[in-house]
Parts: structure tokens; sequence; C-alpha cells
């Protein structure tokens, strides 16, 4: 079967691209110009059906993604299906499963059978897991072992995959040149990095990028081309390695695009804010408008419990700045695997993040969506304002458990409420529901 790429140089019309359209409310030839050019991605398996088309990349709305998955303190498939379903209901999307515990195929089966958005993986994880239980140690693990891995989940479904091919030697050598407070904090990154130690030997998913490519192109796997050395603490930001990493990257953007391959680029977590703009503009520049897609970044690392709001704080500067897609970060992060209630809550803070930028960012309906709420506000409309809420849930049991019977407004203000005052005096009318 053809991919998206191949399909649209043939002239044909495709629903997915129909789909996408519809719900940025851009015209068609922008997509297809887009997905031509490889400034947007539509990740979407050539196995998966009934799932919903999503556009990632130039003028269209910034999209947020999820992460699930099993631990082995924490290897229970029923929780991670109740947060599938907590990230769905909260509006992500896109999910990714980063299980690393139990039975990983199962699991990733699971998911896919009952996941109807993008679903991405990090391979090197089950390649990990395998080479730990069948060799006793992860640098043990073969190249095979790795693109064994990456063809399974290719052939299952899986939509996006983040591989970590910019670990090269020259990004090790920039490293230990500069050295860094946090060292390497990706996981797989330091897998990668381990391999490449102990067997005196270049990454394989570098060295055998071809081989990589040719997988995503036979399933059309969109390649989520990752960050193993971003920066895990403010203070390593923006160093030799980070951007060593990154121009390994824009070259490899390059040949996935020759080869007729969905690319994006994984951006830094943690970063200060006077720093964000230009980490954008930068990855933007090399990549040659690759979607970029971000964790957070954070902004500080003094808090552990409210990271999903250090996250939302820079990814809406990320995305204002050039970003595409941010993947939430849950206010368990740095502290242990998140439950369902964080999941949550770390979906809605970027989506307020991702929101906020496309207001300034001119996504067509941003704007549109903050002057109804003005305007249900100003009418002291609370049902209308709880149904256009990001949360509507939470809006409604907020207002819920402080409303009283006895007056229009809200408990903060009662009978003093600025909109009922003002309106005597303008002339306009206040209704109330």
């Amino acid at each position: 079967m053809a991919t998206i790429i191949e399909r649209i140089k043939k002239g044909e019309a495709l629903d997915t691209v129909a789909s996408v359209t519809r719900d940025e409310g851009v015209e068609e030839s922008h997509i297809i110009d887009g997905l031509l050019s490889g400034t947007i991605v539509i990740p979407r398996n050539i196995n998966r059906e009934n799932i919903k088309a999503v556009g990632i990349g130039a003028g269209l709305r910034t999209k947020v993604n999820a992460n699930i998955g099993t631990s082995d303190e924490y290897p229970y498939v029923d929780e991670e299906i109740r947060k599938l379903n907590v990230v769905v209901k909260a509006g992500t999307d896109a999910v990714m499963d980063l299980s690393t515990g139990g039975p990983l195929v199962e699991i990733r089966k699971e998911i896919l059978a009952r996941c109807r958005l993008p679903l991405g993986t990090v391979p090197i994880y089950q390649a990990a897991v395998i080479a730990k239980d069948r060799y006793g140690s992860i640098v043990e693990m073969t190249a095979d072992d790795i693109f064994d891995v990456i063809e399974m989940q290719a052939q299952e479904g899986v939509d996006f995959m983040t591989v970590h091919v910019g670990v090269a030697w020259k990004t090790i050598n920039a490293l230990q040149q500069q050295g860094r407070v946090a060292d390497i904090v990706s996981r797989g990154g330091a897998f990668t990095v381990g391999w490449m130690i102990h067997n005196n030997r270049e990454n394989p998913l570098y060295e055998q990028y071809d081989r990589l490519l040719a997988i995503a192109r036979e399933y059309d796997v969109t390649l989520s081309l990752g960050d193993g050395l971003r920066p895990g603490c403010i203070a390593d930001a923006s160093d030799r390695a980070q951007i060593q990493e990154l121009l390994i990257l824009g070259e490899l953007v390059d040949k996935a695009r020759d080869a007729g391959v969905q690319v994006m680029v994984e951006g830094p977590g943690h970063v200060p804010f006077d720093q964000i703009a230009a980490n954008m503009r930068i990855e933007k520049e090399i990549c040659k408008g690759a979607p970029f897609y971000v964790l957070g970044p954070l902004v500080t690392d003094v808090a552990p419990g409210y990271d999903h709001i250090t996250a939302a704080i820079g990814g809406t500067m990320a995305a204002v700045s050039g970003a595409d897609f941010l993947c939430y970060v849950t206010p368990r992060e740095h502290l242990g695997l998140p439950t369902a209630a964080d999941v949550h809550d770390g979906v809605i803070a970027s989506r307020i993040a991702a929101h906020a930028a496309d207001i300034v960012k001119g996504v067509k309906g941003a704007r549109e969506w903050d002057l109804k709420m003005a305007k249900a506000r100003k009418s002291l409309n609370w049902q209308e304002q709880i149904r256009l809420a990001i949360d509507p849930e939470k809006a409604a049991m907020a207002y819920a458990e402080r409303k009283t019977k006895d007056i229009d407004g809200c408990t903060m203000c009662g009978d003093f409420c600025a909109m009922k005052v003002v309106a005597e005096y303008l002339g306009t009318d206040v209704e109330t529901c």
C-alpha cells in the first residue's frame, strides 16, 4: 500500500487530507503543500483504520500529546487503559505508550485497539527490556534486536516512533568536552550512549538510517527524531551536546524527506524562559521547517508536584515561537508514575498552553472561542461558560460548589458583581441563567 505522500504525488484525493482540512479550517492546498514540503505531518500507519487524522505542523492548531504506559512497579494494563480514556476525554490529540513493565506487546495491542488517535512509541524501550531478559544486560542488545522491535511495532500499527538517531559519537564528544550538571536524562538517549560506549560502536539507528527509513516508508510510520541529549535542568540548556545533536537531526530530516518518509523533530525539556524562543528558531532553521515536538519546555527545576504548570509556561512561549506539538508534563513528573488524575491535569495544562499560543499565532477559531466566553461572562450565562470551558466538568463543579440560590452572580462578588453594576449605569442588559 502506498504512503500518503506517494498517493498525493499521484494526484489521489485522500479522505485523510480532507478530514484535516475540515478540522483546521484551512485550504486543502495548504495541507498538501505542507505534506510535500515536510512542514506538516499526519501520523497514520497504513495498518491502522478508523482513527482520527491529525495534522501537525505549520499553520495548524498546536497539538498536545499525552504519555501513558506501565513500569516494573506498576505493570497494570487496566490502569493504563483507564488513563487512556482519561486523556482522550481531556482532549489530547495523540497518545504515546511508553510501557517498560509487564507484557509489553499485549499492553500495546490493547492500547492500539482502544485508541482512536495517533499512537506513538519509543521502540528502544522494548528492545532494552528484551535484551535485559535475554542477555542479562541492556548493552548486550544487537542492532538486529532494535530493528526487529521497530518492524514489529510498525506491523502492529504504531503511527509515530521516537528514534534517537542523533545520538552519535560527535554528540557524545560534545557532551564530554563541555560537561553537564544532569548529564543525560532521556532513557532512550542513555540506553543508546551506554550501548555505544560498551560496544565501542556507532549508534545503529544513525549508522543504518536507510534501514530505518525503509521500514518507516513501508508502513508509513512518521519518524519523530528524538532528543536523546535534551537538557534535564535549565543549567544544561542550549549547550554543545544539545546543539550538536540538533545539527545531526537536521541532516537526517533531509534524508527522510528524500526517502518520502514523514518526519518531525523532538526538542528540549528544561529551558529557561529567555532561551525558549531562540531554541525554537534554531530548530526551524536547521531542520528546514520540520514540525517541532517539545517536552514542556520546563522553565524552572524547583517545582516538583507542579511541573504541569512549569511546562505550560514554557509550552506557550515555545508554541508562539514555532513549536507545533507539545508533549504534556504531569504534576508527578520527576516524582513517580502518574495517576489518572495526573494525566488529566497534564493534558489540560498543555491544552491551555497550546490554545494561548494559538491566539497569538492567529489559528482559525482560537480568538473566536475566547470571544464567545467573554460574551457569556458578560451576560452571566453560567451554563454557556461551563460549556465553553476547556475543562467543562471542573468548571461545573467549581461553580456548583459555591453556588447559592439567592444570587444571580457568583459567590465571589454576589450583588457587587462588576458586570451587573456597570450594566445598570451603561444601560446594557445582563441576562442571567
